[in-house]
């Protein structure tokens, strides 16, 4: 049977991870959906992406497809790739775009005749859940939750000397080295061959420690630096005041909290192992190599400041498991007179209800 990869979303979660990991594992097709006109434009022109690695250079993955769901003749396509198929994964803004590509995904996996294996990148707990109530349930279609601990960003490609992400293309993609990333398993999905996904028995303790630990101490390190007038995240390395509030935050709160709550599950829950995974992560945040930009880390505040979300559900992971997250409340501080709280807290009781 050809191996066949479905990318729904071209951005760099997708290219950088899902495209990569496919073209090094030698599928024969990786179909792309997009709807951004010109991005779908400049990738058919050039058959191929080009991704940049921060530190490290670029590389390009060739036999690569692209169709625009929003277009009659691209989407009947889709449905056919979505048909035949062996991997499929959704890197989109948020859950709320699973609906756009259901219709296409629900026709052709109605036609499948084989197992099917549907990674969700939305950086969400529940997102597989979500896409198959929205998709629908079908037989040997397996939805699977990621932990995504690779960081990431778009940039324009005219104010960048790094290559786009094809010829002609307005936009640009830079992604970390880190490639570790965790999904939630299934019967025979150690025969999908996507490189660099690692299937977990029970992905929930990762999807924790990645949004409550890494998510929340990411977006609190970008409020510290927006309110010390900082433009990108590397300069936060020169503030050692703020490093230590993150720094403690992410090891003495987010991840006291979760190796107390998941002790024994994984060595990743060891308070040394953990101690070491979130230095490293630190640095990673403050590399002048990505130099990520403050706006894009804490853009979108009222849905990151979601009940459960990153930065008040590890507070509330933190008192649940006996420790005062002094560290991280320094956030809500910071934003008292930044958000409306009124409509967030009305937003909380419909989370909680």
């Amino acid at each position: 049977m050809r191996k066949i990869f479905l990318g729904i979303g071209a951005g760099p979660i997708q290219t950088g991870i899902f495209v990569s990991g496919a073209w090094h594992g030698n599928f024969d097709r990786i179909v792309l959906s997009e709807v951004d006109p010109a991005i779908v434009a400049a990738i058919r022109r050039a058959g191929s992406i080009t991704v940049n690695t921060a530190g490290v250079g670029f590389q390009s993955f060739d036999r690569v497809e692209v169709y625009n769901p929003t277009v009659l003749e691209d989407a009947n396509k889709l449905k056919e790739v979505a048909a035949e198929a062996i991997a499929v994964n959704t890197a989109l803004p948020s859950v709320d775009f699973y609906r756009f590509a259901a219709p296409y995904l629900a026709e052709g996996f109605a036609k499948s005749k084989h197992a099917k294996y549907v990674y969700t990148s939305e950086n969400s707990t529940t997102a597989a859940e979500e896409l198959r109530r929205t998709v629908g349930e079908f037989p040997d279609v397996y939805y699977l939750d990621t932990v995504i601990g690779k960081m990431s960003k778009v940039f324009n490609a005219a104010d960048s000397d790094l290559p786009p992400l094809a010829p002609g293309s307005p936009k640009g993609h830079l992604v970390e080295v880190f490639n570790t990333i965790y999904s939630s398993s299934a019967a025979g999905i150690e025969d999908v061959g996507i490189e660099g996904l690692f299937p977990k028995p029970d992905l929930h303790p990762f999807e924790e420690a990645k949004l409550y630990g890494h998510n929340a101490v990411h977006f609190l390190l970008g409020v510290l630096a927006a309110e010390a007038g900082l433009c990108t995240m590397d300069e936060a390395a020169a503030h050692p005041e703020l490093m230590a509030i993150a720094h403690n935050a992410l090891i003495d709160e987010c991840g006291a909290a979760l190796c107390r709550k998941y002790a024994g599950v994984d060595d990743y829950f060891i308070p040394g192992n953990f101690r070491a995974w979130g230095e490293e992560l630190l640095n990673r945040m403050v590399s002048p190599e990505l130099a990520d930009s403050v706006e894009r880390i804490i853009r979108d505040p009222n849905r990151k400041l979601g009940w459960n979300d990153r930065l008040i559900g590890a507070i509330h992971l933190c008192f649940s498991q006996k420790i005062v997250p002094c560290n991280l409340l320094t956030a809500i501080i910071v934003l008292q007179n930044q958000v409306d709280w009124k409509n967030l807290t009305q937003k909380w009781s419909t989370e909680i209800a």
